[in-house]
């Protein structure tokens, strides 16, 4: 008897990147250097990606690229894609409609995103109703329901910035960046000024939204706690240049270029051993010097002389294609992230057997 044969199960298609970032260089006047040296990255549908560095390695700049947010006298090349359109060519016209529909921003500080001077209601309908013509009934309704989303009433609308607390304002920030259903959110350093309590509200919601509404999310943070605690997948930033990347959990168990490692060492931990907390010597190189070679040489414990003469390249780690790392001692490193294991799993055979 012929057995019946059995059809895999269709998969699903990938979903769409709602961002996409190649070769993105960024010139300002009066650096010698760009301030963004070929950045490439990528944001899915329903997907939270972080991108984490020290302050002054251009995270804020390549998130404010995406809305063509840039210093007077920028030059830019490369391709910024939100939703397939390439945001460093678009026309005025068709730009106003992407910050007002496609993406959205959610700043650090929510009381400087706001006027003091205007109530809550309009503040979030101001938009929807010059740009999508909408009726003030229609934006209303809209901004209730915006409000309900992030937890909020509809009394909110009556009242004034200096009547909500920060982190209520915080949510009336991202009930705004909702407010046009956009594809992607920004959100830069979006927890800063916030307490440890209230910031935890604020990235559970952010993650809640992201899977609600099908937004991707852009978190820039140099918090590696949080970007841990929300992200999917991680950029490490440094000097303008994505240094390395890959999934969070693995990124973060098993980082991959000595950049990220010094950052890890140097982030608080409760099961920290006892003693002065591990810092990063030295200062990321100055935009008025040229450079030549990998950029964190300077200040990298693993540097050669090849380090100072070739910069490396964003390259596949070694049995993990989908993890990039620009590290000529990435063996190296691989190999001392195993003799650590073995060394852990040893500790915990000898605990075993007392």
């Amino acid at each position: 008897m012929t057995m019946p044969t059995t059809q895999p199960a269709p998969t699903a298609p990938p979903l769409p990147n709602t961002l996409e970032i190649e070769g993105l260089r960024l010139h300002l006047p009066g650096a010698v250097r760009p301030v963004l040296d070929g950045v490439g990255l990528t944001v899915g549908a329903r997907e939270t990606v972080a991108l984490v560095g020290e302050s002054g390695s251009g995270k804020s700049l390549t998130s404010r690229s995406v809305l063509r947010l840039l210093p007077e006298g920028a030059r830019t090349e490369g391709e910024v894609r939100v939703a397939g359109d390439d945001v460093l060519t678009m026309s005025p016209g068709r730009l106003r409609v992407l910050r007002t529909s496609t993406a959205a921003m959610v700043f650090q500080d929510p009381r400087a995103a706001v006027n003091p001077m205007r109530r809550v209601g309009d503040f979030l309908t101001e938009s929807l109703r010059l740009n999508a013509k909408a009726s003030k009934a229609v934006a209303e309704e809209r901004a209730v329901a915006m409000l309900e989303a992030v937890g909020l009433t509809a009394d909110a609308l009556r009242k004034y910035p200096g009547q909500l607390s920060g982190g209520m304002l915080q949510r009336v920030v991202i009930a705004a960046a909702l407010m046009g259903d956009p594809a992607l959110i920004l959100a830069d350093e979006p927890t800063t000024a916030l307490d440890v309590t209230t910031q935890a509200e604020v990235i559970g919601l952010l993650g809640d939204l992201r899977e609600r509404f099908g937004t991707g999310l852009l978190f820039v943070t140099h918090d590696l706690g949080l970007a841990a605690a929300i992200s999917d997948r991680v950029y490490v930033m440094y000097a303008g240049r994505i240094v390395e990347t890959g999934p969070a959990a693995e990124l973060f168990a098993r980082p991959r270029h000595p950049y990220t490692a010094a950052l890890l060492d140097s982030t608080p931990r409760l099961d920290a051993p006892r003693g002065r907390l591990a810092a990063i010597e030295g200062r990321p190189p100055s935009l008025r010097e040229e450079l030549t070679g990998c950029p964190f040489a300077a200040r990298c414990v693993l540097a050669t002389e090849v380090c100072t003469r070739e910069a490396p390249a964003l390259l596949p780690v070694a049995g993990q294609p989908h993890r990039l790392s620009s590290c000529h001692h990435g063996e190296l490193i691989a190999g001392q992230e195993r003799a650590r294991e073995q060394e852990r799993a040893g500790t915990e055979r000898k605990e075993l057997h007392r």
